[in-house]
């Protein structure tokens, strides 16, 4: 029996007050989860009132309150003075005799239960505060670990520095921010197996999508080596989404690596290089990646709640461990019931992009801190600019109005802090230090939805637009969003809507894959050097090229359809003009000159066209992908610019050719209507697709007779004119009496209410809007529903 250790068996969540958040959570874990096959090492917590005990018995309580009595914690010189002074207090005392026989006498069990001779277990010592990763008190990391430890000499001695490390300057800080008295706060030292002594790799996970809020995804990074340089943000780290309902990895992102942490001894660590191969490969498998997303999702389960959660990869025995786990408390505690919207107003000078953390704008005069020695140096309201954070700069991070740094991922620290604060944080610039001057007013923009953050010269005016969707009365009418990025996915799924009208290819193979897809099915034609340079650089790693294309349209489509599901999410197969496709690279050499594109080489007719035929079933190839192998099964695919029945024919024939078959798995195929012989001949049309999506753009364009690209006519182009409305009147009432599907996914709804009014009055299915217009057309057309009685 022990009085002042428990084993990770014996605790649960409910042991919080006695061993603290961190390790009251190993042993729920531990007892609950190790049944159900997650991997968790075993260990032995010391309690809350031993740690109590050797503060009586060494007689230094009174001490450490007259050292904190009346510290200003803004004063950082004096805060880092009184922290020293409490820590060597504690570690110049000894521990009671008792006490300390216990964590021996615990330690030699814990080696046994592990298969160990006493003393010979390699251990991680972890402090677990009493106030620590609790719901209302979400900051991790404030005190110690000490990685590598061996031998009952060495063990007794990390206690004693874990204890010490409650009053490291950032603990200190924290709990005056948290409204926690420091003497009623009290430190259980974990022992726990350290399962990784040389990690394979490491790294975190979040259960939920960490910027979004998205909750049906699992975020999985990983690097070489120990998991530390992900926090402490050296390494940029690999990156996975796995989708919740059918365990799909949605994105798989190439982290540079260039660093590996190992032991070198008691507790010790150092940075080796990666080599080049290394790098240009994934961590981890996908096996790998799946497996720990299940883990997550039983961990999540379990807790009732979002999770961030560390694990590692034995390289010695080959297997992976769960080796902590706290609530995720930043989007799991956001209020999803208002929409909040930045965008920059003006524009200014670009001087730096990197990945973005949030996705609100922060302006202000930079602060370049390169050294946490002078962060007394940092004014409130400044823009912090610096190579990477850690803890210790929790103090000037919580006053600053942005934060830019040259390293780090999404799930480096400042990445981490930047959202449990809410401040805007542009991560991995790789030499903003460099590019920003000291006192440099700049602009910090993360509201530009995807990845990218931008740093701008100037402090530039922003926007901010916030609405309450708590009581949003939804339509008859379904209201779905038109969408371009997938980076932008996530975040517009939690705006109320009815799935996605319309998602265009275009901006997948713009952003994401940037090459023509016939220069990759035909790189030998390709003779210009530097193209065929920048075509290798960015498919490292294919041998076959096309797979290239595949796997990032699949990616783009898979990210899209998880978003919204399980809604429709209708993604449009290509439709660049040709002097489009001749802006990807190598696509001038694949593309003809055309006088006037907009009525030219577009859409359905390139589909069965020999010379581009062998791309458009790249595009089926990965439609296929995603509904049959990832389960998205709500994907519908749209042929758009269709202007005959045999065109119809010959495109849906090689579609099925391809697996994409009308009604295999569910499948369906809808069709643009934005020509009027796709009016005109509705009904014959209706035979061969599953729905009518109205383009009121080209429609408007095509019945007019206007180019919607020429200036000098634009004052004709209407889609309010009268000839448009009894176009799309007419094929609403075709698509009725044929019980096929009707919306419309053109721009004139989202532009002018009067034009969505019509659309409900009509009787229209759907209507596709952009993002920024769905709150506000709802609330339009539910009033325009109750005055028609629906």
């Amino acid at each position: 029996m022990y009085k002042y250790l428990k084993f990770f068996e014996e605790l649960s969540i409910d042991d919080i007050p006695e061993v603290g958040g961190k390790n009251a959570s190993l042993g729920e874990m531990y007892r609950h989860l190790k049944p159900q096959g997650v991997n968790l090492p075993n260990g032995v917590a010391t309690t809350a009132d031993a740690y109590r005990y050797f503060l009586q018995e060494a007689g230094i309580n009174q001490a450490i309150t007259d050292t904190l009595e009346g510290l200003d914690v803004t004063n950082m010189h004096e805060l880092a003075a009184c922290g020293k002074a409490i820590r060597d207090i504690i570690t110049n005392a000894n521990l009671p005799a008792d006490f300390e026989e216990e964590i021996k006498r615990g330690y030699n069990e814990l080696s046994q239960k592990c298969g160990h001779d006493k003393s010979d277990l390699v251990v991680a010592i972890r402090s677990s505060a009493t106030a620590e990763d609790l719901p209302d008190a979400s900051f991790a990391g404030q005190q110690a670990t000490f990685l590598n430890i061996k031998g009952d000499t060495n063990v007794l001695s990390a206690v004693k520095e874990c204890i010490a490390s409650l009053f490291t300057d950032r603990a200190i800080v924290y709990r005056v921010t948290n409204g926690f008295d420091h003497m009623k706060v009290a430190l259980s030292v974990g022992i726990q197996q350290m399962v990784a002594v040389r990690s394979e790799c490491a790294g975190v996970m979040f259960t939920i999508d960490t910027e979004s809020g998205f909750k049906n995804a699992v975020v999985v990074s990983s690097i070489y080596g120990l998991g530390e340089n992900i926090v402490q943000g050296h390494v940029s780290p690999d990156d996975f989404i796995v989708f919740k309902p059918t365990m799909a990895i949605l994105k798989h992102r190439l982290g540079t690596k260039k660093l590996k942490m190992i032991p070198t001894g008691h507790s010790q660590t150092k940075n080796i290089p990666v080599t080049q191969h290394d790098q240009d490969r994934f961590s981890i498998t996908d096996d790998q990646v799946k497996t720990l997303a299940h883990w997550g999702m039983l961990i999540e389960e379990h807790y009732g709640h979002p999770m961030d959660i560390e694990w590692a990869l034995d390289e010695d025995d080959g297997q992976l461990y769960i080796v902590q786990a706290r609530a995720e408390t930043v989007q799991s505690r956001r209020n999803v019931n208002v929409v909040e919207e930045y965008k920059l107003t003006e524009e200014g000078k670009l001087i730096a992009t990197g990945t973005s953390v949030g996705s609100k704008i922060g302006a202000g005069k930079a602060s370049k801190i390169m050294s946490v020695a002078d962060i007394d140096d940092f004014k409130e309201g400044d823009v912090l600019v610096t190579e990477m954070t850690d803890p210790d700069w929790v103090p000037i991070m919580k006053i600053a109005s942005a934060i830019v740094t040259d390293k780090g991922g999404r799930t480096c620290h400042a990445a981490i802090v930047s959202r449990e604060l809410g401040i805007p944080c542009v991560v991995g610039t790789g030499n903003a230090s460099e590019l920003i001057e000291d006192g440099q007013e700049i602009t910090v923009n993360c509201g530009g939805g995807g990845d990218e953050g931008t740093v701008y010269e100037g402090i530039l005016h922003f926007d901010v637009n916030r609405t309450d969707i708590t009581d949003l009365a939804r339509t008859k009418t379904r209201i779905m969003m038109n969408i371009g990025s997938p980076d932008q996915a996530f975040a517009y799924s939690l705006i109320p809507n009815d799935g996605v009208g319309l998602a265009r290819e275009e901006f997948i193979i713009d952003s994401h894959i940037k090459i023509h897809p016939l220069a990759l099915l035909h790189f030998d034609q390709v003779k210009d050097k530097a193209l065929r340079a920048q075509i290798r650089a960015l498919t490292k790693g294919y041998d076959d090229l096309s797979q290239y294309f595949v796997d990032k349209l699949a990616e783009g489509i898979s990210i899209l359809g998880a978003a919204f599901y399980p809604n429709d999410v209708i993604i449009r197969f290509s439709d660049f003009k040709t002097n489009e496709y001749a802006n990807l690279i190598g696509g001038t050499q694949f593309e003809p000159v055309e006088n006037n594109p907009m009525i030219g080489w577009r859409g359905a007719s390139r589909y069965y066209d020999e010379r581009y035929k062998a791309a458009f079933e790249l595009e089926c190839q990965a439609f296929k992908r995603v509904r049959d192998e990832m389960g998205l099964t709500n994907i519908k695919a749209m042929v758009p610019f269709c202007r005959t029945l045999e065109e119809a024919h010959k495109v849906l024939d090689i579609m099925a050719e391809q697996g994409l078959r009308r009604g295999d798995n569910g499948f369906e195929a809808y069709m643009m209507v934005e020509i009027p012989s796709n009016v005109i001949l509705a009904e014959q049309f209706a035979e061969l697709f599953d729905g009518f999506s109205i383009g009121s753009n080209d429609l408007t364009q095509l019945t007019l007779g206007v180019d919607r690209d020429n200036y000098m006519v634009a004052h004709d182009y209407d889609e309010n004119n009268e000839a448009v409305k009894s176009m799309i009147r007419e094929v609403v009432h075709v698509a009725k009496k044929k019980g096929v599907k009707v919306g419309i996914c053109g721009q004139a709804p989202s532009d002018y209410p009067e034009f969505a009014r019509f659309l409900v009055e009509i009787g229209i299915d759907s209507i596709s809007l952009a993002p920024d217009t769905i709150i506000k057309t709802t609330i339009d057309l539910k009033k325009t529903e109750e005055r028609l009685g629906r």
